[in-house]
């Protein structure tokens, strides 16, 4: 399986990103191709060998003529939507620019399809998400990103100076790991921040993985105090490694009785476990957590099930470290009706044995006997069993 793991250590940009991208092998075509597709105006993208700090690194400098349109999310929404493009990149780009969107709305309190992107909404912040989702979507597998650095200090926006991290990236990068990081100047953009975000399947230090590529992009800005750049490590992952990712999204608005179907559909997709957490929103209201638990090898799946399932419009994901003990099953009989047993042993001791419930409910109902019964027999049963030497 492919990982990679995105180093944003120093901060992201989405020119950054793009910079990484060709060092890490992706063919500028794949990027420019996306662009020409999306853009409305011409844009070119033009590569320049650069050091940051000892590092050399890929600049991608997004060459655009000047235009005055500040476009919103609904007009850009309809762009992608007609334009040319791999649906993997569209959808990509989609979900980027929509948290932008709900983000930018979040902090001015407006409607999310009529925000005004001001810089995001110019040519040279829509081929910077549509060419790094295209790059992405040629790399395929699972992105893992290091916390991000924010920066420090204030920068000059749209409606004056803000701190950093400005709102917009704060609010993007809620749930998610970040810091100050090094330096003292704005280290994330909203264009960064939203395209790690969306891409991201999981988040942490780099995970064991044999590398095969290493993209280094760079920013426009040399400091002293540090290399501003973003590093892309490719590699792969042994097929038998299927690290377990927990999948979460907060959702206050589906109907309670859809749920039950909902967990039967993920755990369809693949998920090894799915619950729900009932919580208290902002503004008092009730709504649920939804938990999903499985192999990385079907992350793709699962969140496909939540698309499709419930009203949720974003997931936070976290790879997990696990510990289990070895199981395996054997089978017990109560008055002639086969139960099975799943089995837990350390150090190969037993230390669990449990009756599968549902062998027991239709064990019970076969027998016309209280299913408390029929469980006390098989766990007597299992044990004589176990002391027999099984």
């Amino acid at each position: 399986m492919t990982v990679v793991w995105v180093d944003a250590s120093a901060g992201a940009s989405g020119d950054m990103l793009l910079g990484a991208l060709v060092g890490a092998g992706v063919p500028v075509d794949v990027l420019q191709s996306a662009i020409d597709a999306a853009s409305p105006e011409p844009v070119t993208l033009r590569l320049e060998q650069v050091a940051r700090a000892g590092f050399v690194a890929t600049r991608c400098h997004v060459e655009v003529a000047d235009s005055v349109h500040h476009r919103s999310w609904r007009d850009i929404r309809a762009m992608l939507t007609a334009a040319d493009l791999e649906e993997d990149t569209r959808g990509l780009a989609l979900r980027t620019f929509e948290r932008l969107a709900v983000a930018e709305a979040t902090v001015h309190g407006a409607d999310p399809l009529d925000v005004s992107f001001h810089e995001v909404g110019a040519l040279d912040a829509i081929a910077d998400v549509v060419g790094v989702c295209a790059g992405f979507a040629w790399l395929g597998g699972e992105v893992v990103v290091s916390p991000v650095a924010v920066g420090s200090g204030t920068v000059q926006g749209a409606h004056g100076l803000l701190p950093v991290p400005p709102p917009a990236v704060a609010e993007l990068l809620r749930g998610m790991p970040s810091h100050a990081g090094p330096g003292d100047a704005e280290s994330c953009t909203p264009t960064g921040a939203a395209l790690l975000t969306t891409l991201a399947t999981g988040y942490g230090p780099q995970p064991a993985m044999t590398v095969r590529e290493i993209g280094v992009g760079a920013g426009g800005r040399d400091p002293a105090t540090h290399a501003n750049v973003v590093r892309l490590l490719v590699g792969d992952v042994p097929a038998t490694d299927d690290r377990p990712l927990l999948i979460e999204t907060n959702v206050d608005d589906l109907d309670p009785r859809v749920w039950p179907g909902v967990i039967t559909a993920l755990l369809d997709a693949g998920a090894s476990d799915a619950w729900l957490t009932p919580i208290l929103m902002k503004k008092g209201r009730p709504a649920h957590t939804l938990s999903v638990l499985t192999p990385s090898g079907r992350a793709a799946a699962v969140r496909e099930a939540i698309w499709r399932h419930t009203s949720s419009i974003g997931v936070r994901e976290t790879l997990l470290g696990k510990h289990a003990l070895d199981r395996e099953m054997l089978e017990v009989a109560v008055d002639g009706q086969p139960i099975a047993v799943k089995l837990a042993r350390h150090h190969g001791e037993v230390v669990n044995a449990q009756p599968e419930w549902d062998d027991v409910a239709r064990a019970a109902a076969a027998l016309r006997r209280p299913a408390n019964d029929v469980l006390a027999d098989a766990v007597a049963a299992t044990r004589a069993l176990l002391r027999e030497g099984a």
